[in-house]
């Protein structure tokens, strides 16, 4: 994959900045990624009508409140204070962390200095010794420290090791790992958690997102999704979003026709749970939610859908969040490029890292087999000598340095990133305007899987470019629907021109899900 140096930073900023869609919402707010604000008077209002969400909320709170009552009672704290304060605080992060609202630097920093004081006090006197404000004050450690992930996960191997049934440290750990996109690391903590406490609601629900991002069975990742719904309050704030994934599991992978009504039950109860939700949680945005709707309306109509192979559906496959987030994320990459090259005070500076591999391929079809990107391991770097992987290229690249850096979709309909190096610079701008473009087919021999250094992803990369063979152009999906693929599509963006769509959902599904608002240039 291609990364930019601290030169180009500066551009990138301010691409940023322009970008609507890169926008992102900051919280002075140091233990919560939930900017919300808690009132315990209406929590307790609801806690009192029956909801279970209000009264843990309820609980945290007070638990929270009365550390804050010990901190602030003196400048200078006597060390059973100090124990008292990380006893309610830790209590109050077990219970539920995201109303632990700190917006106060200078509160924030006491508290940090409290932990850190208390924290030294349990090392010095033993780093063995197991006791209860030992456990605590690692906890309130860990929860400080969430938003910096990578030096945390290493505290909390050491807290694991010494409290092995404590499964907060199992929780925070899971969290920290799928932050990172470490997501086999995120569910071998949450099993792991899960044998201790299988009935913990946050670990059931982080199972299955995980399963989810694996792209594992469908059946195991709904099976989850069920699991968690089973045990959890009905206005638990994660109980839409359930409902709707287990919709749009079943929307890609349904076997059946009667998989359309299981999507329409689904996305129903995702809807009704959002009307019981806590004031403090709405309103929901969902890409998900959205494409449902779309899927769901009179102008989608999944009764066609459901006929074909949903697998290989192409409407019903761009439900698919994996999909989405590559689409997503290759159009970020290219907005950025397009803006650094528009302009000249910020020259284009890329590099890439060496691969781990190296390709060694064959020249002819003869002989190999057939493989698709499902049937390749997306966690480990490898080489699929005698194979061939076929695919067509659905978005493309505006630039060749170091790399072309496209997005790819199997037979399966199923898309990847791609990275392909071993051209001459010179011939950089003819293969990505004429060669890789939009509807393309190639065969990739020998195809190179490898996990991305910068964010420990898959993408196909190809090293030796005679390794490509490309289709003949009989073969190419002509005037390809950037959403869907769908070929002679008729309605072209009237702003750049270039795009094309099979109809005016797809384009408006385009902009506002796929964001091809990023890269889109008016001519």
């Amino acid at each position: 994959m291609t990364h930019y140096t601290s030169d180009s930073l500066q551009a990138m900023n301010e691409a940023k900045n322009i970008l609507n869609s890169l926008k992102t919402t900051q919280t002075a707010n140091k233990l919560s990624d939930n900017p919300r604000s808690y009132d315990f008077n209406v929590l307790n209002k609801y806690a009192k009508c029956g909801s279970q969400m209000a009264k843990k909320m309820c609980c945290a709170l007070q638990r929270f409140q009365q550390a804050l009552n010990i901190v602030m009672q003196s400048e200078t704290l006597a060390e059973i204070q100090e124990n008292a304060f990380i006893s309610e605080f830790s209590q109050c992060c077990r219970t539920e962390r995201i109303v632990a609202q700190i917006s106060n630097i200078e509160m924030y920093k006491t508290i940090n200095d409290i932990v850190d004081r208390v924290l030294q006090r349990c090392y010095n006197t033993s780093n063995t010794t197991i006791s209860q404000v030992d456990e605590d004050v690692r906890i309130c450690y860990a929860t400080l420290h969430i938003d910096s992930p990578k030096s945390t996960l290493q505290f909390l191997g050491l807290c694991k090791q010494k409290y092995p049934k404590s499964t907060h440290f199992f929780k925070l750990s899971a969290i920290m790992n799928s932050s990172l996109r470490q997501d086999e690391a995120s569910l071998h903590d949450i099993n792991a958690g899960l044998e201790i406490d299988p009935n913990h609601d946050e670990l059931l629900y982080q199972k299955a997102v995980s399963l989810n991002l694996l792209n594992r069975n469908a059946d195991e990742t709904i099976e989850a999704y069920r699991a968690f719904l089973a045990i959890a309050p009905a206005d638990h704030f994660n109980v839409p979003a359930s409902y709707y994934t287990i919709a749009s599991c079943y929307l890609i992978h349904g076997r059946d026709d009667g998989s359309i009504d299981i999507v329409k039950k689904a996305f129903e109860e995702g809807e009704k749970a959002e009307k019981i939700q806590l004031p403090c949680f709405p309103p929901y945005e969902f890409n998900i939610k959205k494409l449902l709707q779309y899927f769901l309306n009179k102008q989608h109509p999944l009764s066609a859908a459901a006929a074909a192979p949903p697998l290989n559906n192409r409407k019903s496959r761009l439900i698919d969040s994996k999909r989405i987030e590559i689409i997503q994320k290759h159009r970020e990459v290219q907005a950025m490029i397009l803006y650094t090259m528009d302009n000249s005070k910020f020259p284009l500076q890329c590099f890439t890292r060496k691969p781990r591999l190296k390709q060694q391929t064959t020249k002819l079809l003869i002989g190999l087999k057939s493989i698709t990107l499902r049937e390749m391991n997306p966690t480990k770097d490898h080489i699929y000598t005698g194979y061939v992987l076929s695919v067509t290229i659905i978005e493309q690249a505006y630039s060749w340095t170091p790399s072309i850096n496209l997005v790819i979709e199997d037979e399966n309909l199923d898309c990847e990133r791609m990275c392909v190096y071993g051209f001459l610079e010179s011939q950089g701008e003819y293969f990505t305007n004429d060669v890789f473009t939009i509807g393309s087919k190639m065969n990739i021999l020998s195809p190179y899987l490898r996990v991305a250094a910068n964010d420990m992803k898959p993408v196909v990369r190809v090293d030796d470019f005679l390794s490509i063979i490309m289709q003949n152009e009989s073969e190419q999906v002509i005037d390809m629907c950037r959403c869907c693929g769908e070929s002679n599509s008729a309605h072209v963006c009237g702003r750049c021109k270039e795009a094309r769509y099979c109809t005016k959902e797809c384009q408006t599904t385009d902009w506002k899900i796929y964001g091809h608002k990023l890269i889109c240039r008016k001519k």
